[in-house]
């Protein structure tokens, strides 16, 4: 659903537009929008524009313009299980800074992939994301009142995932455990806002936000990220990782 998703983000489009894609593909393969309904959720994703973290409402007013930064977030159940996903996308001509702070979100959210690895803690993975986001000369603030959690056959489970913290605590990684790891990485300061819709997360200093995630399986072999076209082997070489072959 993300790739119908990220092939309709032009300059014009609305958020609402978008949510209709996704939820149409969603359907057309089977599969239950999680967001949908959930705690009274209007959409089947989240869109959340420049400034906005997390949990922005899809509407038909909001309609993206050049320049913006849109991170979408879909959530789908099939086979009674959840999947959890999200990409930040350029809107037309898109500031350099910002496609850095798209590319080293991204880094980090595999940073924390490679790391759910059996018999590590889960901490660890916390520690690779922090890590790799202060590899940066730019200061770029991690928010820290929001993070991955447990996922399985309901979306939000045990564990809290935070991203960033010391590594070596919290409950040991096993085989069996999965996680949905999202960085969520402010230009600026770290601070949020909720809005009084209730959903919408904003930086407090209007600094513009990036937002990515991915669903990780720990096997006995090591991580296998669900919501990846290829379970992750491409990025996960980079840490001498093989994904496990799946039957």
């Amino acid at each position: 659903a993300l790739d119908e998703v990220r092939a309709a983000v032009v300059p014009g489009v609305s958020t609402l537009d978008l949510d209709r894609i996704a939820e149409a593909y969603i359907r057309a393969h089977d599969g239950i929008p999680s967001f949908l309904g959930y705690h009274g959720f209007t959409g089947s994703i989240c869109t959340s524009v420049n400034d906005e973290v997390v949990h922005g409402i899809p509407t038909v007013d909001r309609v993206l313009g050049d320049g913006d930064l849109i991170s979408i977030d879909c959530g789908a159940i099939v086979a009674g299980w959840h999947g959890d996903a999200a990409i930040t996308v350029p809107v037309g001509t898109v500031a350099p800074e910002l496609l850095e702070l798209v590319r080293i979100s991204e880094d980090a959210m595999w940073a924390g992939l490679a790391a759910a690895r059996p018999g590590g803690r889960l901490s660890d993975v916390s520690h690779a994301i922090e890590t790799s986001l202060r590899g940066h000369e730019h200061d770029y603030g991690i928010v820290t009142g929001y993070g991955g959690h447990g996922i399985g056959t309901e979306m939000h489970q045990e564990p809290h995932v935070l991203n960033h913290g010391r590594p070596g605590r919290g409950p040991r990684l096993v085989a069996g455990v999965a996680l949905a790891i999202e960085p969520m990485v402010t230009f600026g300061r770290p601070d949020t806002d909720e809005l009084d819709d209730g959903w919408t997360v904003v930086t407090r200093d209007g600094s513009i936000a990036a937002h990515v995630e991915h669903t990780v399986a720990v096997t006995e072999d090591g991580p296998w990220v669900t919501t990846a076209h290829d379970g992750g082997a491409a990025r996960l070489a980079q840490w001498g990782l093989t994904v496990p072959a799946r039957g």
